[in-house]
């Protein structure tokens, strides 16, 4: 009997790509900020959760695609493993930038 795994990779990447949209819907804010600060945390967000939306959309697509398109496969994979690492560096600069304003501060 076929058993259904709920936590596989797909099914978190599924629920990823919803919550990056909601992310980015929550972020969304048509005044400028008058703080750099906050605006660059903003921005910084915004690219963490645009660039997951990328790798959700390369990954699902790469899923999907057919075993006789190659060139595309490997064109998703490489756009999958570039969106991640954008991601992380996006995700670490975050408390990075508060590090240093608030070496700034003192």
């Amino acid at each position: 009997m076929h058993s259904v795994n709920l936590f596989s990779h797909e099914f978190v990447v599924a629920v990823s790509f919803v919550a990056c949209i909601a992310g980015l819907l929550l972020l969304w804010d048509g005044k400028p900020q008058k703080d750099d600060i906050e605006e660059t945390e903003r921005i910084l967000l915004r690219m963490s959760f645009s660039y997951w939306l990328v790798y959700c959309v390369a990954f699902g697509i790469d899923k999907i695609a057919l075993p006789d398109w190659e060139s595309i496969q490997m064109t998703l994979r490489i756009t999958t493993a570039l969106s991640y690492f954008l991601t992380f560096s996006c995700v670490l600069s975050l408390p990075l930038h508060r590090f240093a304003v608030r070496q700034i501060e003192e």
